[in-house]
């Protein structure tokens, strides 16, 4: 039966007697919709909630027949309830064992959830205070890791914009070890930090602190919490991928890691935060960290008038969107007489970049000598986000923008993969440390439609894997914040029906990049698909 988006698998002895052998809750997921990023500058905001529905339970009053099925998928609930994992259908294919082969559960169908803001604002933060659990690194026993790309958003920051005529908010950005939240490495990370004039740093980068050390934190600077959340990252990452993978041995050389940063302080730092739980005390010398100056990190390959086109086409949606809510513009109006300053003005301050830091810090929203911003004025505001970003995953023009805005970046996965399936013992650990409208078209580009939207400290994970048994066949997994999304994929949501494998072919992710994502422009190349207009 069906309680609350709880399914209960029951065992009964009349419609007064059972016994509830499994539980399994699914929970949908829900992302909220972001501040469109202009052509030249990109910065959103986003979380998700979720929330069961309601049906009539099954009578228990079956045939003995339909007891031995229920029966036959007691052992299945009660695995996913303790691994979060579902085993496909036993299919005997390349001398796989069944038993070995688990996947994450499919969605089940749901009735849509009410919103609640609060709760999506909880997620977006990523407060670190209980352990992860994570999918990266399962594989059957023989399948050996050839290579991991890493893209990660920045951790927790300092609001980049301020509310004008408020006081800014009292956080501090120098590091304590003995202040929450705190790392048993935070305290070696910032002596380590110290130590990083031998590194490799392209242009402005060497320029940048290490490590953020303001008392007051200057605009946009990561937190202590944002260096915490990465530290955990790259702790959970070195577990998998180093401790029982061996991806890296202790004689690690620079030419097996690329890294790759934006700009900012905050990305950098995030960076080396990750790398120095992932690889603790790693030699300076062996650190070559690569500028990217593009936001979705498109190198040589920004020329695209298509993509320009269709992000400002999804600004207008969302401009026509936003002047239709009558509940938000009240808002602002209220808003603006607090602050005493103009609608407008409020309006494009983009407060609730502000208002978000205050909640994740626990911080009273500011006050003035008129009244006090507060949890609704924020709940208002957040619940228009969501609701956003719903009608973004309806019209499509966001899709078609990540399609050509990430092909640079997935072009670069691709081909990288493709060289180490070909023996090439280079790059075989991959950083890119990035914002949020970096991952946040990635992940609509590849088609995983119900993935959260970047909270702080995301990070998206391509996996390549070697068959043991078929040394010539590779195979990818793609993990989100751990969750193992491979077959959300568009390019691979229908191969796990027919396969053994729990991964998706490296071919079939080759074709997509290579091929399946100029189909929609009709056409075949990505330089057709930026210079060709829509009939």
């Amino acid at each position: 039966m069906n309680v609350n988006g709880c399914i209960f698998f029951l065992h009964g002895i009349s419609s007064h007697t059972f016994a509830p052998y499994a539980l399994l809750c699914q929970m949908p997921f829900y992302r909220t919709a972001p501040l469109l990023p202009s052509v030249t500058q990109q910065q959103n905001t986003m979380g998700y909630w979720w929330k069961g529905s309601t049906s009539t339970a099954t009578s228990a009053s079956d045939t003995v027949s339909q007891h031995k099925k229920i029966g036959g998928v007691i052992f299945r609930a009660a695995l996913m309830v303790y691994m979060h994992l579902i085993p496909v259908n036993p299919i005997k294919e390349d001398g796989l064992n069944p038993k070995s082969r688990k996947r994450i559960m499919p969605d089940l169908l749901t009735e849509p959830p009410a919103i609640d803001p609060v709760y999506e604002a909880h997620v977006y933060c990523n407060i670190p205070t209980i352990a992860e659990r994570s999918m990266e690194g399962y594989a059957p026993h023989y399948f050996k890791l050839a290579s991991v790309q890493v893209l990660i958003r920045h951790g927790d920051r300092y609001p980049l914009y301020a509310i004008p005529k408020t006081k800014r908010p009292d956080i501090d950005c120098t590091l304590l070890p003995n202040r929450k939240p705190s790392h048993p490495q935070l305290e070696a990370f910032i002596k380590h930090m110290s130590k990083g004039s031998a590194a490799q740093m392209d242009g402005t980068l060497s320029s940048l602190p290490r490590y953020p050390s303001h008392s007051l934190c200057e605009m946009g600077e990561l937190t202590q919490t944002g260096v915490v959340q990465h530290l955990r990252n790259g702790q959970l990452l070195r577990e998998t991928y180093i401790n029982k993978h061996k991806l890296l041995l202790n004689d690690w050389t620079a030419k097996q890691l690329y890294l790759e940063t934006t700009g900012k302080s905050r990305t950098l730092q995030s960076a080396l935060a990750l790398l120095y739980t992932f690889l603790p005390d790693f030699d300076w010398k062996k650190i070559n960290m690569r500028h990217q100056w593009s936001t979705i990190f498109c190198s040589g390959s920004c020329d695209c008038p298509m993509r320009n086109h269709y992000l400002e086409e999804e600004q207008r949606r969302q401009y026509s969107l936003r002047v239709k809510n009558n509940d938000l513009e009240k808002i602002y109006v209220d808003m603006a007489k607090i602050v005493g300053i103009p609608t407008r003005q409020l309006r494009a301050s983009n407060p609730i970049d502000s208002l978000l830091c205050y909640f994740c810090h626990n911080v009273s929203f500011p006050c003035t000598k008129t009244g006090c911003i507060g949890m609704e004025h924020f709940k208002v505001i957040k619940r228009h986000q969501l609701e956003d970003e719903r009608e973004r995953q309806e019209k499509k023009l966001y899709f078609l923008y990540a399609l050509l805005a990430t092909h640079p970046l997935l072009n670069q996965t691709v081909n990288r993969f493709q060289r180490i399936a070909e023996g090439k013992k280079e790059e075989i650990f991959v950083l890119h440390s990035a914002h949020d409208v970096t991952l946040s078209p990635v992940l609509s580009a590849l088609g995983i439609t119900e993935a959260r939207f970047p909270r702080f400290a995301a990070r998206l994970v391509f996996e390549l894997w070697q068959d043991g048994k078929r040394p010539k066949e590779h195979f990818i997994r793609i993990l989100y914040n751990g969750a193992d999304v491979t077959f959300q994929t568009s390019f691979c949501k229908d191969y796990y029906k027919r396969s053994s494998k729990p991964m998706c072919p490296l071919e079939k992710f080759v074709s997509f990049v290579k091929r399946d994502m100029f189909l929609v422009f009709n056409s075949t190349s990505y330089y057709d698909a930026c210079h060709r207009r829509p009939l």
